[in-house]
């Protein structure tokens, strides 16, 4: 069964505001592995700043990071490439 993530945000928060596995499971139809997952998923990190980022947050912050040092890396033989050497030494 495919949930809306908003559904899988509160169930995280009615967990990490006390209730319990086997009540959320009960109460709606949650799979342990599923609200396993969820948790660890959408749970809030919170930084020096007070900013507040989810694992799925952070997970495609450092995805983008992984696209943009590659780039880098591109951008950086291409410049190397069409960068004109001088035979002088």
């Amino acid at each position: 069964m495919k949930y809306a993530t908003e559904f899988k945000q509160t169930i995280v928060n009615l967990y990490h505001n006390g209730k319990s596995y086997n009540d959320i499971q009960k109460e709606y139809g949650v799979s342990h592995s599923a609200l396993a997952n969820w948790i660890k998923q959408y749970s809030e990190v919170k930084l020096d700043n007070d900013t507040v980022l989810t694992a799925n947050q952070i997970k495609q912050l450092q995805k983008r990071n992984a696209e943009l040092e590659e780039e880098y890396l591109i951008l950086k033989k291409a410049i190397a490439i069409f960068t004109p050497h001088s035979n002088k030494d």
